[in-house]
């Protein structure tokens, strides 16, 4: 089976700004508080993952693990190393990224759908598609910046799908939105999983990642610390299995 991401030594450094105004940085100087700082984000990491094969990335809040996708949707480069990455990738890392506040629902479709890698004739061709599943009709003119948080995952995630791609990242947009849309992205993502298509999923709930993936890698701090089953991640967590959905589309409340 052929490799669909390689990770390869990779390290990605970011600073620290302790203090911006002039104010700031005579406080910070009398207080011996050092004003620019850098920290290690991702600390010489490497992994790779075969064609078809759903892995959960796992982690404490500030572990790395947005960065790391980050890396493998190429918004980021790496400091020092190396990331390959076989076909399309398409996803969602961030509820808000690649979304114009000022412009219509409808123009951030076509905005994101490119971010995507989505010409816009593939677009129109699955707009009706898109808006279907986000369900937002009422306010497809409505400019994004009156969206609530759940509207922004619920139209992000929809465009996100209907790309076609050969590697599907997802992060943590589960975690906001009702319970009925939540059901209704965990059955697209296991049938993107069912289609053979490699998923990289980051999620804090244990039992959505038991469910929809193969493999569990855990950061800390930046670097690579476990691979292997998602239920010894969990152990190594500390992770509480209080999940409320399934895969299927079920929900447990």
């Amino acid at each position: 089976m052929a490799q669909s991401v390689v990770v390869d030594q990779v390290s990605k450094k970011f600073s620290l700004h302790n203090a911006r105004t002039l104010k700031q940085r005579f406080v910070a100087a009398r207080k011996g508080v050092a004003i620019n700082e850098s920290f290690m984000a991702i600390d010489d990491v490497s992994f790779d993952v075969q064609e078809g094969q759903s892995i959960g990335l796992m982690g404490l809040n500030g572990s790395g693990k947005s960065t790391m996708l980050r890396l493998i949707n190429g918004v980021l480069r790496p400091d020092s190393g190396e990331v390959l990455v076989r076909g399309r990738v398409a996803g969602l890392i961030e509820i808000s990224a690649g979304f114009q506040k000022q412009l219509s629902g409808r123009e951030n479709i076509y905005l994101n759908a490119a971010l995507n890698g989505m010409s816009e004739a593939e677009t129109k061709g699955k707009f009706d598609e898109i808006l279907d599943f986000a369900q937002i009709d009422k306010f497809l003119d409505t400019p994004v910046q009156h969206y609530s948080s759940g509207m922004k995952a619920r139209l992000g995630f929809a465009v996100a799908i209907a790309a076609d791609s050969d590697v599907f990242i997802i992060d943590e947009v589960l975690a906001v939105g009702d319970p009925p849309f939540k059901k209704k992205c965990m059955k697209r993502i296991h049938e993107i999983r069912s289609e053979g298509r490699t998923v990289l999923f980051v999620s804090h709930n244990t039992n959505q990642v038991r469910k929809l993936c193969d493999r569990a890698i855990v950061l800390e701090r930046g670097r690579l610390v476990f691979d292997g089953s998602v239920d010894e991640a969990a152990k190594r967590l500390h992770y509480d299995a209080d999940d409320d959905l399934d895969p299927d589309g079920s929900a447990d409340f």
